[in-house]
């Protein structure tokens, strides 16, 4: 099959989207499939890469606690149009279909001849955008032949304001590529005990509350700590809480993207402080197959994804004292360490890309995709991850 991605979000910006959209274009090229990647041009940091298209500019704009990528130029459209009719794609899969202007474009300038999907990722209790234009909304969705949601609760925010029959296919994980197999980085192997944080510094993701958190933490074990923060290096960094002096703080900043699993081999425990909006967490299952137990919040997107006391420790959003009692029971604790870290590693194979794409492989020919394996004991405990009895 010849299959178009349409996607805002793509490198040199990092980003959940991005490595979907990344991953599932190399795993369906695997399979045999000619797949062509359209997303924005950038000021900065991008190569011409084969099998990707660039149209338009790439600016950011502030929406629901994040900067959020959007694509401008007056001949987008007319550059879009072109670009499917030199492609001629049996399948044209869009991602956040619902935000402007690149994929509200793609729905409506996709030739008649072909299937179209979307991927809806966002999270939100409500968006007052999607409201106001959810008439326009519900007829541009009209175009799809199938709706995906990257999880239940992505799903939640998509039916309210375009309903409709969604597909669960989540975020994957190349475990092949995140692994326990992979060496530390020799600047962060010492004595000191290392926290890794990864993603952006949006307002959403907390990290200003692992910052307190750590501060608590440096009161309550004798260890050594290191904070390694990798991601951007915007100037939200000058307005997250002190650190105490004998806290190392390592900002990474962007890291390229073959070192970016050795980061994760580095840390001794990672750290998911999010509090709102995240629809599911990639670098959660990024964690997990790199043999990092994981300390996240109880906010929906996450609650896919971890399970208390067993592939992780959950603690409520907002709770710094909350995550600081976590991580130090991670540092103190070698046996529950070493338990978590035992679990996600055999519960995040279900999140294989491998199996993702063969998903996604079977929308495209029109049909379903197979369940996920889940179990009524996991799916208990993620309702009330906090009420949940030390083992």
């Amino acid at each position: 099959m010849k299959i178009v991605l349409v996607t805002q979000s793509y490198y040199p910006r990092p980003g959940g989207v991005t490595e979907h959209v990344h991953h599932s274009a190399i795993g369906l090229r695997r399979l045999g499939h000619d797949v062509t990647i359209v997303t924005s041009r950038f000021d900065y940091g991008h190569k011409e890469t084969p099998g990707v298209v660039r149209v338009g500019r790439n600016v950011l704009v502030p929406i629901n606690g994040a900067w959020v990528n959007m694509t401008v130029g007056i001949k987008l459209a007319r550059d879009l149009r072109r670009v499917f009719d030199r492609i001629q794609p049996d399948v044209i899969h869009t991602h956040c279909p619902m935000a402007p202007t690149l994929p509200l474009l793609t729905l409506h300038v996709a030739p008649d001849n072909c299937r179209i999907v979307g991927t809806y990722h966002a999270a939100a209790k409500r968006n007052f955008a999607y409201w106001l234009f959810k008439p326009y909304l519900r007829r541009m969705a009209r175009r799809l032949d199938t709706r995906i949601a990257v999880s239940e609760t992505a799903r939640e925010l998509a039916n309210k304001y375009v309903p409709g029959d969604f597909e669960i296919i989540p975020n994957g994980v190349d475990c092949s590529r995140f692994s326990p197999a992979n060496k530390p980085l020799d600047h962060l192997r010492d004595d000191r005990f290392n926290i890794l944080y990864a993603g952006r510094l949006d307002k959403r993701k907390g990290l200003k509350y692992l910052f307190r958190a750590l501060a608590i933490v440096e009161k309550h074990t004798r260890r050594r700590l290191r904070l390694i923060v990798v991601g951007d290096d915007g100037p939200r960094r000058r307005l997250l809480p002190k650190l105490p002096t004998s806290v190392e703080l390592h900002y990474a900043g962007v890291v390229p993207a073959e070192l970016l699993p050795r980061y994760f081999a580095s840390g001794h425990l990672f750290c998911a402080p999010a509090i709102e909006s995240e629809s599911f967490g990639i670098v959660l299952v990024e964690a997990m197959a790199s043999g990092i137990p994981v300390v996240g919040t109880s906010i929906p997107g996450y609650l896919a994804i971890l399970k208390h006391r067993s592939n992780a420790l959950v603690v409520p959003p907002r709770d710094p004292r909350g995550l600081a009692t976590a991580i130090t029971e991670l540092i103190d604790d070698d046996v529950l360490r070493e338990r978590i870290r035992h679990n996600a590693l055999e519960f995040v194979t279900a999140y294989s890309w491998n199996g993702i794409v063969t998903q996604l492989e079977a929308v495209y020919d029109g049909g379903k995709p197979a369940a996920m394996d889940s179990n009524e004991e996991h799916s208990a405990v993620l309702q009330n991850p906090i009420q949940v009895q030390k083992a």
